[in-house]
């Protein structure tokens, strides 16, 4: 049996474009794995079994983890026998699902001795963000998700996460993006971000805050209750409803998720330099 961790991502930045000829939102965003991970484990089995502990999601084949191994359209492959356990909330903008078919694709490739050119294809065909987590750490991603440009990995901070009582749909989101002609996001700038951030990007916005505010009106009493028990503005990640902020260390960031109100999740996490991983 091997076991794969699957990290969470922010979204540090995210620009939209409006919808193409092809119905797609181009995009740029800055994409930094942290340290909040699933755990994925494989192995070979009688028969094709996924076994999920921590959420209610489905384990048949609408799951991405089949839909990942399903995109690498091997002839014959042995059955699989695996176990999911999930951490990273679900529908909240961290890419959770997304971590875990990228964690599937690894675990077949290593298994079946797959080259990584037909890893990296099933990859983006399974989702946008699915790409992102085979290299993880810090990087540009633009276009539909296929265009990844990794970057220095950020360090010298850590970062605290909350996610709010309720979900977010991502279709949902990005529909009403288009219904509010493409509004842009608040933007972060100067002594509101780490040096680190500051020296590398200058600004940071997510510009699907204002239609993620727009279905969930609560969400924006939520981040401002956030950003003042904190004392800082905070960043949500994705298409919702996860909000961030910037801390010193781990133990800082630690500290801060006391203050955090009703919430379905709320974590301490260094950045992490890597995506999906073999635990040895």
């Amino acid at each position: 049996m091997s076991e794969w961790e699957a990290p969470a991502k922010l979204n540090l930045d995210l620009r939209l474009r409006p919808r193409d000829a092809h119905g797609y939102h181009p995009l740029r965003s800055v994409f930094q794995a942290v340290e909040w991970l699933d755990r994925l484990r494989v192995e070979e089995g009688d028969e094709d079994t996924l076994i999920i502990e921590g959420a209610d999601l489905p384990e048949g084949g609408d799951n991405l983890v089949w839909k990942a191994i399903s995109a690498l359209e091997l002839p014959q492959r042995p059955h699989l026998r695996m176990e999911l356990d999930k951490s990273i909330a679900v529908a909240a903008g961290l890419g959770g699902g997304s971590a875990d078919a990228a964690a599937a694709l690894a675990a077949v490739a290593d298994l079946m001795k797959l080259e990584s050119s037909k890893v990296q294809a099933a990859a983006a065909k399974v989702g946008a963000d699915v790409p992102f987590f085979l290299t993880g750490g810090t990087a540009v991603v633009e276009g539909y998700g296929e265009q990844i440009t990794p970057e220095e990995p950020l360090a010298g901070f850590a970062v605290a996460i909350a996610v709010p009582p309720f979900e977010l749909a991502t279709p949902d989101v990005y529909r009403r993006w288009d219904e509010l002609e493409g509004p842009t996001g608040p933007e972060l700038s100067g002594s509101e971000l780490p040096p680190p951030l500051r020296r590398r990007f200058g600004e940071l916005r997510n510009d699907l805050v204002p239609a993620a505010v727009s279905l969930r009106p609560e969400l924006e009493d939520w981040m401002h209750d956030l950003g003042e028990a904190w004392e800082q503005p905070v960043l949500m990640s994705g298409s919702g409803p996860a909000c961030f902020g910037f801390f010193l260390d781990l133990e800082e960031a630690d500290d801060a998720l006391s203050a955090v109100g009703d919430h379905r999740a709320a974590v301490a996490a260094d950045l992490r330099p890597r995506g999906v991983a073999r635990r040895e």
